[in-house]
């Protein structure tokens, strides 16, 4: 891909986005802003940030709504919103970074790194069986382990996940029954990605977060991206709101604080901005460097960015399979959005959404935050991608 001049994702970056450049028709684009507005008008969402990107060069931002209903904060290009799953990539990212340095391997065993998880069975019935082959850290990545979507339920008591560090957490988890034969079928599961956060540190020898932030955020200029809130970002972060018989409610969401929180939550634990996102899908689509600083091999993303689960029902959407920690679009089905095949990303459960389409290299995030309905198949994130897509015009 030809290097372009980056643009700072800020608030001026409402006034530097370039469609012309950008190779897209600014009165289509132009449209992406008042939609999400309606959205918010008819009470769908408080506040909504999108951006879309096309060879490298910012040709959108839009910015609807409210970071807080209640106190009538207007929402900003650089608010701060929970991505929750969208913090998956970026944690598959840290493996393969550790697996280009020959580090660890994509098809070692989990119980490698942490011998908790040796012996492992299968719950069938009520009988437990030992599975034909051990789980390997690419089942993990491709949600294919066998492992539960969520922990146990101590865990889920009065927020203790969030007292107990993520060594505490995976140690517990790691004692859960499979539910199936590994590699037999697709089952979501964030168990899975909390236990490659803890092989991450075990491989590299540093906290997991303190490795998300030395070797991803900080080379990538994401100044924004974090696990535990500080004081001076607090006034930034998005409500969380739920639809209560057609009304927004606040979710009574708290925040993940600075030397209250310990657990980071590789499986859906980050904040992080539009701007921020951006960049990081900017890297992968540049095949695994930005701004001369160089992430991943072109080999790795590749591999990550590429269909692994073949003809399991894989994913939220029709037509979509697992690379390594992204969805990918794998046929027909997958395009109603107006997507390249190949093109891959992530959902958050409060509605945030990235994605990049190497067909169109393009990247488009949008963030919001509520609770319930649609998932990633919500009308907000639908009704954005294709009206992206349908904006380009050479």
């Amino acid at each position: 891909m030809k290097t372009v001049l980056w643009v700072l994702l800020s608030v001026a970056a409402l006034s530097a986005a370039d469609p012309g450049k950008a190779g897209m028709d600014p009165a289509r684009l132009a449209r992406i802003g008042p939609r999400m507005k309606g959205f918010v008008d008819a009470g769908k969402a408080a506040g909504i940030v999108t951006i879309v990107q096309r060879h490298g060069v910012v040709a959108d931002v839009s910015v609807s709504g409210y970071l807080d209903l209640d106190k009538k904060t207007p929402m900003k290009v650089d608010s701060l919103f929970r991505i929750a799953s969208c913090t998956k990539p970026i944690t598959a990212t840290a493996v393969m970074i550790l697996a280009e340095e020959g580090l660890l391997a994509i098809t070692d065993p989990v119980e490698k790194y942490l011998p908790e998880f040796r012996d492992k069975k299968i719950l069938v019935g009520d009988q437990l069986v030992k599975p034909s082959r051990l789980i390997t850290l690419r089942d993990l990545l491709t949600h294919t382990s066998g492992l539960p979507a969520g922990g146990p339920s101590v865990l889920d008591d009065g927020g203790e996940k969030m007292k107990r560090t993520l060594a505490e957490v995976v140690a517990l988890e790691s004692q859960l029954p499979l539910s199936f034969e590994p590699g037999t079928k697709w089952q979501y599961s964030n168990v899975g990605l909390a236990t490659l956060g803890r092989i991450v540190e075990v491989v590299s020898g540093q906290p997991y977060d303190q490795f998300l932030a030395e070797r991803i955020f900080a080379p990538l200029g994401m100044k924004d991206t974090f696990f535990f809130v500080t004081p001076d970002k607090e006034s930034r972060v998005a409500t969380i709101y739920t639809d209560e018989k057609g009304v927004l409610k606040n979710a009574g969401v708290g925040l993940n604080r600075k030397g209250e929180a310990k657990y980071p939550a590789p499986e859906g634990g980050l904040y992080s901005t539009a701007g921020d996102l951006a960049r990081f899908y900017q890297m992968m689509l540049n095949k695994g460097a930005l701004d001369g600083k160089r992430i991943l091999s072109q080999a790795g993303v590749q591999l990550m960015t590429t269909v692994q689960t073949g003809d399991l029902t894989a994913g939220f959407a029709p037509g979509i399979g697992y690379g390594l920690g992204f969805s990918v679009v794998r046929n027909a089905d997958g395009v109603f959005r107006m997507n390249s095949i190949g093109s891959f990303g992530h959902g958050g459960a409060y509605r945030t959404y990235t994605y990049a389409d190497p067909g169109k290299d393009m990247v488009g995030i949008i963030m919001l935050q509520r609770t319930n309905g649609g998932g990633d198949m919500a009308d907000e994130i639908s009704a954005f991608m294709t009206m992206a897509a349908a904006a380009i015009q050479e």
